[in-house]
């Protein structure tokens, strides 16, 4: 029997940082619990850095400060929904905005 594989997308997003305190611990596990909902695997870059989005520890050695740019980079059948949720989740300030 044939298996036919999903189709595979890519999708790319950029947003930047709103939370004043930017990539620390907690905001680093938000995304990596929502990367890991998701088939899909992600890379996600700050300036010259890229780095995997499902590793908390990596997302960490990223040191984006308030007012710098993520890019989101999603590979997989449910690609542009992992995107749109990491997005959410910067643009929300990761529920640190007063």
């Amino acid at each position: 029997m044939e298996e036919i594989s999903p189709v595979t997308q890519e999708v790319r997003a950029v947003v930047r940082v709103v939370n004043p305190r930017g990539l620390h611990a907690r905001p680093c596990h938000a995304l990596v619990t929502a990367a890991l909902g998701h088939a899909s695997s992600v890379r996600v870059r700050c300036g010259p850095r890229e780095v995997d989005g499902r590793s908390i520890l990596s997302l960490m050695t990223l040191g984006a400060s308030a007012g710098e740019e993520l890019e989101f980079r999603a590979v997989g059948a449910d690609a542009s929904e992992l995107v749109r949720t990491l997005v959410a989740l910067v643009e929300g300030g990761f529920s640190e905005l007063d």
